[in-house]
């Protein structure tokens, strides 16, 4: 059986363009791509935290340490500079490895500036 685990995310980074008239998709910092873990041209799932909007997409790669979350084409209808997303891939595994596997979540400030990294979400609290 395959199962279908978050691989990856990029919790609550702030958009910094929408052009909705760019050919590509999300350009994502390309050192946020690499701690993160995600491909370039890989699947990714936004959500945007400022109005509940959702779409999948595809990640490509913007200036390594630019601070850069814009989101093109029409996908730029969803979002707006300065709201919040959250960027996450996803990973197809056996069930023998899901019983170990841990996502890479990497957090960052304002200014999409890694803040540190994480393998496992937060316990919520009840």
């Amino acid at each position: 059986m395959q199962l279908t685990l978050l691989k990856a995310k990029i919790h609550r980074a702030t958009v910094t363009r929408s052009e909705q008239h760019y050919e590509g998709s999300v350009a994502i910092d390309g050192r946020l791509l690499d701690i993160a873990g995600i491909h370039e041209n890989e699947q990714i799932h936004v959500w945007n935290v400022d109005n509940g909007e959702r779409f999948v997409t595809y990640a490509i790669r913007a200036e390594e340490n630019s601070g850069t979350i814009s989101v093109n084409g029409a996908a730029a209808l969803r979002v707006q500079p300065g709201h919040l997303v959250i960027i996450a891939a996803w990973a197809q595994v056996d069930a023998a490895e899901a019983a170990h596997f841990q996502p890479t979540l990497v957090y960052v400030d304002s200014h999409n500036h890694l803040t540190h990294t994480n393998c496992s979400i937060p316990k919520q609290a009840a």
